[in-house]
């Protein structure tokens, strides 16, 4: 199953340090997902000031009860850096 997700950081004074010192590990484990193909395009989310307020992910995984553990085992998750989930069932057109 293919899915978007789009997760909320937090908005407290303190969202960006805990972003900054989880992201070596999260961008760790997302080349692994992208070299296993879990993983199929991701990035941060900007506001206006190009600050990161959160992340997009396509991501292809069997279940969403799968889903749910990849993310709850995220450096991102973990590290209560995401801290709310908006999770759609998709397909990625194929356009060729």
């Amino acid at each position: 199953m293919q899915f978007l997700i789009i997760a909320h950081d937090g908005t407290d004074p303190d969202a960006m340090d805990r972003r900054l010192a989880a992201r070596p590990a999260h961008f760790e484990r997302a080349r692994k997902a992208k070299a296993d193909g879990t993983l199929l395009i991701g990035g941060a989310i900007l506001d206006e000031h190009d600050q990161m307020i959160g992340s997009s992910l396509y991501v292809e995984i069997d279940s969403r009860e799968v889903l749910d553990q990849w993310l709850a085992d995220d450096p991102y998750t973990k590290g209560n850096v995401w801290q709310t989930f908006e999770i759609h069932v998709m397909r990625i057109a194929d356009l060729d």
